[in-house]
């Protein structure tokens, strides 16, 4: 029995989409008999969600939300959990080790390696302790087939920032054992392996943010990439710097991933989008890039414009509230424990702000939705090939676009893709067959490393 939902077939017409609905620029009565209707379409593009495995390569945890008390059987206050899946149809889960970069010393190493622990420990609790009955933790593509087909959620586990390796290289192993599958050199800021993409950024002056430290690997980051392919993690391209970049697709003797990234061509002013000699280069390795809905990497300009406008909204409700805004660089140095108590009290501004959207923000300054997200997908499958793309959110890590702005919603990009003319075929490989096929590559390249020596 396949592992789907019949939810779906339930929200089949009430999800013709407040963005579609709005935007249907062909009355019904005007549609002939050979022209599909919206209603029609729905229900085709909610039968292929059903069919086709559905994955996201980039979902970040808090481990707060695993513990008895607080966790993902329940709607936690999170994009992602496992209620959230089963209502959107969104079949497997990416959940993100994810540690922020701070000082390279090894007291640095150390608390990023504790924090990767927990959250690792975290993720095998859920899938081992708390609920193997309705989700179990996929090591490889066969794991993600015979677990989808058994009924339950899938989870599988990716490194985000290579800083918890420490100068330590065993403990690269040590990761691939826990279940890493894929793992970035560095995240926002330059790691001990890696330059960063922050590297790009220019303050009033002119002059560098962050200073490049290595223009691109460090000698341990090239001392990681075999490694890498040694123990079968994929070599995650969406944090480092172009140079980085290049450099680990040289180096590595296996197809490499961006794990959620957007192209650079559509938002130039984004140095976390991929610009085209690396997608280039990518698919040239046989790789692929998961394309992310994340609204200021899909389009910065009505972005911003909407931001403006919902900020101000938001300042008004929080002053009746008595809480003070901060910016996404101040939430992200946080505590997990005091990230966590903001954005319950966000949430909580957000209930006050909905009622409002519509007539104060959305009709002066629309927000990015599942349009803009399927136009980077447009793009880079022209640019690429249909065999190099994929489809990733970044939620609880700054992701969510309108219509998909968590779990819940997964659907509304099947739809999406399916009104742009993607058949079931290209919808399967662009959710799930492109990443798996580069984890079998990866893994088999492994295999015979490891075999070798």
């Amino acid at each position: 029995m396949y592992k789907k939902s019949l939810f779906l077939k339930t929200i089949i017409l009430s999800c013709a989409l407040t963005l579609a609905a709005c935007d249907s620029t062909i009355e019904t009565s005007q549609k002939s008999e050979n022209i599909e209707t919206e209603e029609a379409m729905i229900a085709r593009a909610m039968g292929i969600h059903e069919r086709v495995i559905t994955l996201d390569t980039h979902d970040d945890i808090n481990v707060s939300n695993f513990t008895d008390d607080l966790n993902y059987t329940m709607d936690t206050n999170t994009q992602v959990n496992l209620p959230k899946m089963i209502e959107g149809g969104l079949d497997v889960a990416f959940f993100i080790v994810y540690t922020g970069q701070k000082e390279l010393n090894n007291e640095g190493y150390a608390a990023a390696y504790e924090n990767a622990m927990a959250k690792f420990n975290a993720i095998h609790w859920l899938t081992e302790e708390k609920a193997p009955d309705q989700i179990g933790l996929a090591l490889n593509s066969d794991d993600v087939r015979r677990i989808s087909g058994e009924g339950k959620k899938v989870a599988m586990i990716g490194i985000e920032n290579a800083y918890p390796v420490g100068e330590d290289l065993d403990n690269i192993k040590k990761f691939a054992d826990l279940g890493a599958l894929y793992m970035s050199l560095s995240h926002n800021g330059h790691s001990q392996f890696a330059d960063s993409n922050t590297g790009e950024l220019l303050d009033e002056n002119g002059d560098q943010v962050d200073p490049w430290l290595y223009n691109g690997l460090s000698d341990l980051g090239r001392e990681a990439i075999p490694l890498m392919n040694k123990h079968g993690i994929m070599i995650d391209l969406s944090h480092p710097s172009k140079e980085s970049n290049l450099q680990a697709i040289a180096l590595s003797k296996a197809p490499v991933i961006a794990s959620h990234s957007s192209a650079r061509s559509l938002s130039q002013a984004v140095s976390r989008n991929l610009e085209d000699e690396v997608l280039l280069a990518i698919k040239a390795n046989n790789g692929v890039v998961q394309t992310t809905a994340f609204a200021s990497y899909l389009d910065r300009n009505k972005f911003s414009a909407h931001r403006e406008v919902l900020n101000n909204l938001h300042s008004e409700i929080s002053k009746t509230m008595g809480f003070e805004l901060l910016s996404r660089r101040e939430r992200f140095n946080m505590s997990e424990e005091d990230r966590a108590a903001y954005n319950e009290k966000f949430d909580e501004l957000e209930k006050l702000a909905a009622p409002r959207l519509e007539s104060e923000v959305y009709s002066i300054a629309p927000p990015v939705d599942v349009r803009d997200f399927v136009n980077h997908i447009d793009y880079l499958v022209s640019f690429m090939g249909i065999n190099h793309v994929g489809i990733s959110s970044d939620f609880d890590g700054g992701g969510g676009i309108h219509g998909w702005n968590s779990a819940a919603e997964t659907y509304n990009i099947t739809i999406e893709l399916v009104r742009r003319g993607y058949n079931e075929e290209q919808i399967s490989a662009l959710w799930s067959g492109n990443l798996l096929r580069v984890l079998d590559d990866v893994q088999r390249v492994s295999r015979k490393l490891l075999t070798s020596n």
